[in-house]
């Protein structure tokens, strides 16, 4: 009655990088392990394999207990849930307290250092400087998402702020450790379309101006093509088109990336007027994962998996019609 469960792989051959300053988006439908990847770069799930490298450094094969703090201070994740991911009871200046203490980012002088630089004279530090100095960095963090009053804005607990707020709160917590990279899972999707413009917006604006690194979680091509640099789409678990965002959009080479464009032109039908749904064409265990929705799949697609190609504007494509037409892909 009770058989054993099936072993899925969530994820499986995804490999690419984000620098400083880049933004990268992971686009697919639920389930196709773009969230799972998000989960696994802020250390909240393990890799059976592989790798997770931050400035060369393999961080996976480093002693978890001595690097997560490390780590997390300079690896941030926005969440989708704005309504979930604040705790109601406490006010946003306790949001914001927590890393801000936690990592040392209070903005306070450091008492050993101060005496050193000042060996001559008395050194005087009261807890009202140390909170005065706290409080400046918690209303200098809202005024960089755009919460105006800010000082009013610490007092206010999640269930008096709206949507949009609640994100940026989310987002200036995170802002708060100082990080090096971003990773954003559909942080705009449980927003109202007219708030969403203002949080990429933001989001453009700290790439921008604090040479942010961002990874963008999301289901929608034309939010990853407002942000990103580069979209990398995902199927199943396979990166099955990576490119410059414009070429993506403009012109998709994978018959999947096309049907993802053809659900936002016709946001009624959705994907699955494009392609049956996943559930009623489940890949097999040979062959192209996407073949039993491909509307283009030939005899091959079905028994023997794609290597991926690259092409000639920069981009990299999984599929079997471009077997003839791209070289195989070199290593990066």
């Amino acid at each position: 009655m009770f058989g054993r469960a099936k072993r899925v792989i969530a994820v499986h051959d995804v490999s690419f990088s984000v620098g400083r300053g880049e933004a990268v988006a992971l686009v697919g439908e639920s389930g196709s392990g773009k969230s799972t990847i998000a989960r696994m770069l802020v250390r909240l799930a393990q890799p059976d394999g592989g790798e997770i490298r931050l400035d060369g450094v393999d961080v996976l094969a480093r002693e978890p207990r001595g690097a997560s703090l490390a780590y997390r201070g300079r690896v941030q994740m926005i969440f989708q849930d704005p309504f979930g991911s604040l705790n109601p009871v406490h006010s946003v200046a306790h949001h914001l307290e927590r890393p801000l203490v936690r990592h040392g980012r209070t903005g306070a002088l450091n008492p050993t250092r101060e005496v050193a630089a000042h060996l001559a004279g008395p050194l005087e530090r009261t807890a009202t400087s140390g909170k005065d100095a706290l409080r400046a960095r918690m209303v200098e963090l809202l005024r960089t998402v755009g919460l105006e009053p800010a000082e009013e804005m610490l007092a206010r607990h999640p269930y008096e702020l709206s949507g949009g707020q609640r994100q940026r709160v989310a987002i200036a917590r995170a802002l708060a450790v100082q990080p090096e990279l971003l990773v954003a899972d559909e942080p705009t999707s449980m927003l109202d379309v007219s708030i969403r413009i203002g949080v990429m917006n933001l989001l453009r604006r700290l790439k921008r101006e604090r040479g942010l690194g961002i990874i963008l979680i999301t289901h929608d091509l034309a939010s990853a093509r407002y942000l990103a640099d580069r979209i990398l789409v995902l199927y199943r678990g396979r990166i099955v088109e990576d490119g410059p965002s414009r070429t993506v959009v403009a012109s998709p080479a994978h018959p999947y990336t096309r049907a993802l464009l053809a659900s936002i032109a016709d946001a009624g039908a959705g994907l699955e007027a494009a392609t049956p749904s996943p559930a009623a064409a489940p890949a097999s265990a040979s062959g192209c994962p996407f073949a039993p929705r491909c509307p283009d799949v030939h005899a091959r697609c079905r028994t023997e998996d794609p290597a991926a190609r690259a092409l000639p504007d920069d981009r990299r494509v999984r599929c079997h019609l471009y077997a003839e037409t791209a070289a195989p892909e070199v290593a990066r």
